[in-house]
């Protein structure tokens, strides 16, 4: 599929499109462009995620998955080996015995693929780095701090994530901010920086807000809605919204129907200038990014016949 972007005219002003200020991100073998719309495709290799509950556990299964994302648009892969939710007792061994022969696979079989892993542990880290992997998903928010370290060693991505007053693997609990637009802004400023300060490229990184990770639907809402305030702090945005419980309780439906809400919350994020899109439906993702891209005029069309006979 061609790229979500194209430097051609905005035919509502005659200026060059393709040209969006903000931070070119630079990861593995693919640079993108501020005016760029990826999608990331979650595959996990995990028997109990939330969603997929399971679909992609074993290293056959994840290799597949990663050839279908791809073939559907996804220039960004995130790999994870334990669920966001409580649960049972995952080691960091039993960690890498999920996503390291998935990393090894997916490299070998897509060489300039982007691919992410998803852990807090600097141990599992510096492993799959040295497997083949690009970024570190730091999904967690730094609770490792040996964690910035190892993305500076192997000149590796990494996502800043805020994710409030939690600890890996535990639910929210009335939890509370008096402006959570504001702290997880000044939150997320400040883990950046402190990885530039530890090595880590400036061009690798990326600030996630984290919608449900340490907050409660309406926080989640509300990043949403003031999407601009990280824009503007330079740093390239990643959302992972993808079937998240804010969604479902706008809603009040379930994982399995929360599709159309996510694209309604993709395209509202995208046009406020995120711009790395965390997805488990890459080609709904990607057909919803390439219409924002177009109304944007960043995107030319895929094919003109309306009106040209």
């Amino acid at each position: 599929m061609p790229a979500l972007y194209h430097a051609g005219v905005d035919p509502s002003t005659g200026d060059e499109a393709g040209t969006r200020t903000g931070r070119v991100l630079r990861w593995g073998r693919r640079t993108f462009t501020p005016d760029h719309l990826a999608v990331m495709a979650i595959v996990n290799a995990t028997p109990d995620s939330f969603y997929d509950r399971g679909r992609t556990f074993g290293v056959d299964a994840a290799l597949h998955r990663i050839d279908e994302v791809v073939s559907e648009g996804a220039e960004i892969v995130d790999i994870g080996g334990i669920k966001a939710a409580p649960g049972g007792e995952v080691n960091a061994e039993d960690e890498l015995a999920r996503v390291l022969p998935v990393v090894e696979g997916a490299r070998r079989r897509h060489p300039d693929l982007v691919i992410s892993v998803d852990t807090w542990r600097s141990a599992v880290a510096d492993v799959v780095c040295r497997a083949g992997a690009d970024v570190i998903n730091d999904a967690w928010g730094g609770v490792d701090p040996d964690l910035v370290a190892v993305a500076a060693r192997h000149d590796a991505g990494l996502v800043c994530t805020h994710v409030g007053r939690q600890s890996p693997r535990t639910r929210p609990h009335r939890v509370w901010y008096d402006d959570v637009v504001a702290e997880a802004t000044a939150y997320l400023v400040g883990l950046a920086e402190t990885a530039v300060a530890a090595g880590v490229r400036a061009d690798g990184i990326v600030i996630d807000p984290a919608h449900d990770f340490g907050k409660n639907s309406r926080h989640s809402l509300l990043l949403t809605r003031h999407t601009p305030a990280l824009v503007d702090t330079g740093w390239p945005v990643l959302m992972a919204m993808s079937r998240k419980d804010f969604i479902g309780e706008v809603l009040d439906l379930p994982p399995d129907e929360r599709l159309e809400g996510t694209l309604s919350a993709t395209a509202v994020a995208a046009w406020l200038g995120a711009r790395i899109f965390r997805a488990h439906d890459v080609t709904a993702t990607w057909r919803v990014l390439s219409v924002v891209a177009a109304i944007r005029g960043d995107r030319d069309l895929a094919v003109g016949r309306r009106a040209l006979a």
